[in-house]
This record gives C-alpha cells, structure tokens and sequence, in this order.
C-alpha cells in the first residue's frame, strides 16, 4: 500500500504547511539526477554505465531553458528516469502481489482525491514550487499546457518493473496505457483534472489477466 500511502502523505504535508512544497522541490533536485544516473547506467533496455553520464546535459538544458518544450521535456527524463529506479527498488523490497494491490489502490485514492477536490489545491502549490536561482523543478511534470504529479510517472513506473520479467508484457502494457491514456483525456472536454494513475491500473489488471484467461481456455 505504499503507492496508495504516498499520495495522503504527500498531499497532506503540502496541505498542512504550503511551504513544505519548496522543500519537497529541493528533494527531488537532490534525489532525482543520482537516480535517473542509476537508471541509464543499470536499468533501462540495453544500459550502459557510461550512460548516466547523459544525466548532466538533460539537467544543463533543464536549468537553462525551463520554459521552452526541450528543457521541459529534459526535466520529465529525468523525473521519469528516476522513477525507474525508484520502482525496481520497490519492487526488490516489496513482494509483487502486495505492490499491484498498492498500485490499484493508488488508483482507487487518486481518484477518490480528485473526484472530491482534495487534490487541485496541494498539487497548484507543490507543482508552483521550485528550487532557488532557477533551479529545475523535478517534483512535478510540466510539459506545455500539460501538467502531471511525480506520484503519476512513479506509478507507471512501477508497473513497468513489475512487468520486467517478460518483455512482451512491457510492450502490452505501454501499448494498453498509451491508448486508455489517450480515451480518458477526452473527458478533458468536461473536467478540469484527472486522476492519471487510473489508466495505469486499469492496463496492469488486464496484462495480469490475459494470461489467466488464456490458460483456461
């Protein structure tokens, strides 16, 4: 349940005091490039060490043009990067059947949040925060008009090193989500903020059940 306890401390901690949005901004400065390194130099499909070094110029271009779509799209790398390694730590931890537990009621809490509107207000302040001397704000993921929580990417994430032992799975699932992503986003038309998390869920409940369903048959 650590996914879904994540998203109560988070948004909790902002809502209590809106100052600790800036100081979760510097965590995440300090905690996401060593991570997105670790995961470029041991995670990803075919890695290498001296991949981590890609790190640097994804975080120069973050810090220098945070406002253009490239440095934007440098600081979700990193952010996402980091939370591979993040999630194969968890799941190194963890033991599988709890964490797919935790990542449908990861779901089922982010949906709760943004459906009763807990969720806009701490994720306005914690996505606005951003370190000193225009330092990259890793915490959050901004791209364009678009905007995503940290706890979003990490549950994809998570899944995709739940689902690392079959590499088919992977592709199912990236498949599943991309396109169950692109179906929810059109209830844009109507609301303002979505729970992101959702098709995520809904794609690891059905890459977890075609095998079960094709066994019976």
């Amino acid at each position: 349940m650590i996914p879904a306890g994540s998203i109560a401390v988070v948004i909790g901690i902002v809502e209590l005091e809106s100052s600790s949005a800036t100081w979760l901004s510097y965590l995440a400065l300090v905690a996401v490039p060593p991570l997105a390194a670790f995961a470029l130099a041991a995670l990803v499909h075919r890695s290498e060490p001296n991949w981590a070094w890609a790190v640097l110029p994804l975080f120069v271009l973050a810090w220098a043009t945070p406002e253009s779509l490239a440095g934007e799209a440098a600081a979700t790398a990193l952010s996402a990067l980091a939370c591979i390694a993040l999630g194969w730590l968890l799941a190194c931890a963890v033991p599988a059947a709890w964490l797919r537990l935790g990542v449908y009621a990861m779901a089922a809490v982010d949906t709760v949040f943004v459906t009763a509107d807990l969720l806009q207000g701490p994720n306005a302040v914690l996505s606005a925060a951003a370190p000193g001397v225009g330092l990259p704000a890793l915490q959050a993921v901004h791209f364009g008009h678009a905007q995503m929580g940290f706890g979003d990417l990490f549950v994809a994430a998570l899944v995709g090193c739940l689902l690392a032992n079959s590499r088919s799975r992977q592709l199912q699932a990236a498949v599943l989500v991309a396109a169950l992503a692109l179906a929810f986003d059109l209830l844009f038309f109507a609301v303002d903020e979505l729970p992101a998390t959702v098709p995520v869920a809904v794609a690891l409940a059905l890459v977890e059940r075609w095998p079960r369903a094709a066994a019976q048959l």
